[in-house]
């Protein structure tokens, strides 16, 4: 198999990215995802799990946890810009305001900087529900190489 054939499908190799390319996903946010998301990461917060207990809070009923939803961020980088082989080193994020069950959360990333010699690659990164923008934030990635040093 030659080299090329290696990139995985959904892959775009630091060579071929520039500033302006998109990509973005949605996803319904279940009460599955989110009873899931509590039990791996163990944060049992009961806004998010009794609705109850979030009925009394400044949201007035279950929301998903935050990083769940910047866990769609990181979907759409790692499986599509740049995509497989892709390698987090920092993300910001601001939380502005409440996913809940059943709402459908577009995560988006668009190129805003390419560094070709050090392979990394800015991305403005922004999830919404409907009109409203729910977070947004900046990620810096190491991106795939065609070339194998």
């Amino acid at each position: 198999m030659d080299q090329a054939n290696q990139i995985r499908r959904g892959t775009i190799c630091i060579e071929e990215i520039e500033i302006g390319m998109r990509r973005s996903l949605a996803k319904c946010v279940s009460d599955r995802d989110i009873a899931m998301f509590a039990e791996v990461s163990t944060d049992n917060n009961p806004v998010h799990l009794d609705e109850d207990y979030a009925q009394e809070t400044i949201f007035g009923g279950r929301i998903a946890h935050g990083i769940l939803t910047a866990g769609l961020i990181s979907a759409v980088i790692g499986e599509q810009l740049p995509g497989h082989g892709s390698v987090y080193l920092r993300q910001s994020l601001v939380f502005l305001a409440p996913v809940r069950p059943g709402d459908t959360v577009v995560a988006s990333v668009e190129v805003t900087g390419i560094d070709h010699s050090r392979r990394r690659v800015t991305l403005d990164c922004s999830a919404r529900v409907g009109d409203t923008v729910v977070l947004k934030g900046e990620a810096l990635v190491l991106a795939p190489s065609a070339k194998f040093d």
